[in-house]
């Protein structure tokens, strides 16, 4: 793999997550959790409904989020993680423990 396309292949990954509470959402999925919208509103301070809406309908589509609708008065909508959304959890921990590295600046 050549640089240019290794650097672009890095670069369409982290469009992927890219958006203010992608993250947010992400580690409120992790380790199996599987919560309805307005528990992921209530646990997501800041979050505006339609902005949760529209950065799950983009993980949804993206292939990270599952949403789950069970047929029922009222319908009941939930939200989880795909195996392949729930692998992110290791590279994302890789990479803060990387951040966590970062030399401080000389005063």
């Amino acid at each position: 793999m050549t640089a240019e396309a290794a650097a672009e292949g890095v670069e369409n990954t982290l469009k992927l997550l890219e958006g203010r509470w992608k993250l947010v959402i992400l580690f409120r999925l992790f380790g199996g959790n599987v919560l309805r919208f307005s528990q992921l509103q209530r646990a997501i301070a800041g979050i505006s409904q339609k902005m949760l809406v529209q950065q799950l309908r983009q993980m949804e589509r993206d292939g990270i989020v599952q949403r789950t609708v069970h047929h029922q008065v009222p319908p009941k909508v939930e939200y989880g993680l795909t195996e392949w959304g729930q692998a992110l959890c290791p590279a994302l921990d890789q990479l803060l423990r990387w951040a966590g590295k970062r030399p401080t600046a000389a005063s």
